[in-house]
């Protein structure tokens, strides 16, 4: 990571750590979120596909063989720019945190519980990497229905692997760069997680793209929000989007809602 992401993570976290509040939901206007925060956020249960998952997460931080690594994201000096990479660092510097990891698992099971009457949910992935958090996400419910998106073929494949050894069969991966147009495929969105292309235009386009696929009770996660200028200027955008009830600020990612029964607020939380 780049010396300037460095300094500049660190004076939003510290800016992070004096404007959020840890009061375990208190504080938050609805009662939907409110309980949301206590059964998502501050739930220390596990479940019992995670620990295979992370014995997935181990063996890639410890695969020292080389793959062709393609980049569209902002880490790219040339979009498409393709290099030679170790497995355990692109696990090193893509994959998402168990904490967070974990947290979208468990958004994943509260929407499920909310939406009770349908079949399982319509899960949007922005950037697969290696597919651990793809894994969390498509373990809550084998209903469920998870498409990924990645640029990288090598990455794509190990990806695939991954959820073969883990035995998980709901998800689908689209190959090749994120557009506007392959995303205006999808019909529905009931959770996103947007992991890809740390810019501002591409954040801002993909959520407009994606918002327009949810109804009231569906979530955007953004994840890197406070990674550099670009990615919080995308998030106050984001929050101030007229089609936004309310968001929460985990300053790692953060969770977007729709449902207009919300008080129009901006929460930031400190976990």
């Amino acid at each position: 990571m780049y010396l300037g992401v460095l300094l500049y993570r660190a004076k939003s976290w510290v800016r992070h750590l004096l404007t959020a509040r840890n009061t375990g939901g208190h504080g938050i206007h609805s009662p939907y979120l409110f309980e949301l925060v206590r059964m998502i956020l501050h739930d220390k249960n596990s479940y019992y596909a995670w620990e295979k998952i992370e014995s997935v997460r181990e063996q890639l931080l410890h695969d020292e063989r080389e793959i062709a690594y393609v980049d569209y994201g902002s880490g790219a000096k040339v979009s498409g720019e393709m290099s030679k990479r170790r497995v355990c660092d692109v696990a090193q510097n893509s994959l998402e945190t168990k904490k967070y990891a974990q947290i979208l698992a468990r958004l994943v099971g509260w929407l499920g519980n909310e939406t009770s009457a349908r079949k399982g949910l319509d899960i949007v992935e922005l950037g697969t990497s290696l597919g651990v958090t793809t894994a969390y996400m498509a373990s809550m419910d084998s209903r469920n229905r998870v498409v990924t998106f990645e640029g990288c073929p090598a990455v794509a494949e190990m990806a695939k692997a991954n959820w073969d050894t883990l035995e998980i069969s709901n998800i689908a991966c689209q190959l090749g760069k994120i557009t506007a147009d392959n995303l205006q495929k999808i019909e529905r969105v009931d959770l996103a997680f947007i992991d890809a292309n740390h810019t501002y235009e591409g954040t801002r386009e993909y959520f407009h793209v994606l918002a327009e696929k949810t109804h009231e009770k569906s979530v955007i996660v953004i994840d890197d929000i406070h990674y550099n200028a670009e990615m919080e200027k995308a998030w106050r955008a984001i929050c101030d989007d007229a089609r936004v009830s309310s968001t929460i600020d985990l300053y790692q990612m953060g969770m977007v809602f729709f449902d207009k029964h919300y008080w129009k607020r901006n929460y930031k939380i400190r976990l």
